[in-house]
């Protein structure tokens, strides 16, 4: 493919969300930023957040992580189903009760001062890192597919991409990006499936010979059955629930659109369909994995591998197979799917940071509506230049599958949520307010050297678990400074 057709087709789609940007956006309040207006139809917002919850990292790292792990992702797709049931009936109905924006906002009213901005400060942290390394791979595709071929720095594209992004969320907000996103969940559902049409043409295979050639492969294989395993299917299992309830539940990006919709029942149906979604969607990928491999080794192509190492990188084999290897439509296909799915994901992410950021720190509702747009626009504009700046220091460090780097990273920055949520819910002590954020602080530097050290001490290797070994550790770290709930003091709303 040509840099210039592929600079044309990027050019071309952010202008279809720039007009969406502006037709939605005029008239834009707080309100309509924040959680617009609350009144969003449930099945657009469960229809947004597959896009949302899916990002380029499944588009590329589930397909091309499945020639070392094999289906064994799909445990934790699994699991996301406990966890969305979780969601729907225990936390939504706190946070609709108490008509939150912010869904920090809870840990104040249950604990304190301190405990509401170490919550906020966890998510602002967790969701930048999980932002940055998302837009990470879409600008690594986009740089491999054009850029490199232009001399143009990996800098300057990440900063372009980040600035359009920027361009067409910071007047609108929320209320803008359910547009959006509904139209980038459309378009990289439409590139999955034309994808995998493709591919199976490609092997000469129809539906029943695709389905026999994705049932039969090695790569198939979801249940491993050995605990040390990094695969061991209830490890994985689990780790989806509890993933899910964190980057799903207790993350002000997600659940954002979730408080827009119109009332509790319409947000619980939402939750309902939007799950059933996301299993099937996966399923694709997973199956589109195991098509790139055959297809490879079907055309004796050579795979790209870590000369260290000589394993393939997985990150590596879609954007390489569709930008190298097959038909020009394929490509476009391909490019337009990647560009939609993780504008859709780091889209959301920017504006749940600076709705977090506004509404948790800065206390934006004591200033009048002139001045809170000039607050908005400013934070919007500040935490772009912060993605900007993790993705540089994630490129020169990273050595790893993006969807592995994701989830560790949450393992260590969402465990303080875990454990604080958990205590707020299923206790009814109070807390020492002031001690919360060391525990919170603690507790990851804890998990870290717990997983440094497992495979030594007992043989055993930490996966996507280490989020639940975190949220455990910040859970005792709390009973430990807890005391009696005054009441008076503490009320739960």
């Amino acid at each position: 493919m040509s840099p210039t057709l592929v600079l044309s087709l990027i050019a071309g789609y952010f202008v279809v969300l720039i007009i969406i940007a502006y037709l939605t956006s005029r008239k834009a309040t707080s309100e309509s930023f924040f959680i617009a207006n609350r009144n969003a139809p449930w099945y657009m917002v469960a229809f947004a957040m597959i896009g949302t919850s899916l990002s380029g990292v499944t588009f590329i790292s589930i397909p091309g992580m499945v020639a070392g792990q094999s289906w064994s992702y799909m445990a934790v797709v699994l699991g996301y189903i406990v966890g969305y049931l979780v969601i729907g009936t225990v936390l939504m109905p706190l946070y609709y009760r108490m008509r939150l924006v912010s869904i920090y906002t809870y840990l104040e009213q249950r604990f304190g001062f301190w405990s509401y901005k170490t919550g906020a400060l966890f998510f602002l942290i967790s969701r930048a890192v999980g932002a940055a390394f998302r837009l990470f791979l879409v600008a690594g595709v986009l740089q491999f597919a054009v850029f490199d071929q232009l001399g143009v720095p990996f800098a300057v594209t990440v900063t372009v991409s980040i600035f359009l992004i920027y361009l067409y969320t910071f007047r609108g907000g929320l209320k803008t990006i359910l547009w959006t996103d509904t139209f980038q969940t459309l378009a990289m559902l439409v590139c999955v499936g034309v994808s995998i049409y493709l591919m199976a043409d490609e092997l000469n295979l129809g539906f029943a010979g695709l389905v026999k050639t994705v049932k039969e492969s090695s790569m198939s294989q979801i249940y491993f059955s050995d605990p040390k395993d990094d695969k061991f299917f209830w490890k994985q299992f689990a780790s989806g629930a509890f993933i899910t309830i964190v980057m799903t539940g207790l993350d002000q990006d997600l659940m954002q659109k979730n408080l827009s919709c119109r009332n509790l029942q319409d947000a619980q149906k939402n939750m309902f369909w939007f799950t059933l979604a996301i299993v099937v969607v996966n399923v694709f990928f997973l199956s589109l994995g195991v098509l790139l491999y055959q297809f490879a080794a079907a055309k004796g192509i050579s795979l790209p591998t870590n000369p260290a190492t000589g394993k393939v990188i997985g990150d590596n084999v879609f954007p390489l197979l569709a930008t190298n290897h097959f038909s020009l439509f394929a490509g476009i296909v391909f490019i337009l799917g990647i560009i939609a799915v993780t504008y859709a994901s780091a889209d959301s992410a920017l504006t749940a940071l600076t709705t977090s950021f506004c509404v948790d720190m800065l206390v934006i509702s004591r200033y009048p509506e002139a001045q809170q747009k000039r607050i908005r626009q400013a934070t919007h504009f500040g935490f772009s230049l912060v993605l900007i700046v993790i993705i540089l220091i994630f490129r020169a460090i990273n050595d790893q599958s993006v969807i592995t780097s994701v989830f560790k990273a949450a393992g260590y920055t969402y465990g303080p949520l875990l454990g604080l949520y958990s205590f707020g819910i299923f206790t009814s002590r109070g807390l020492h307010d002031k001690l919360v954020l060391p525990v919170c602080v603690v507790a990851p530097l804890l998990t870290w050297f717990i997983n440094a050290n497992s495979k030594d001490w007992w043989g055993y290797e930490f996966g996507f678990e280490i989020l639940i070994l975190n949220g455990l550790l910040t859970f005792l770290g709390l009973l430990a400074i807890s005391r009696p709930r005054n009441l008076e003091l503490n009320p739960v709303a």
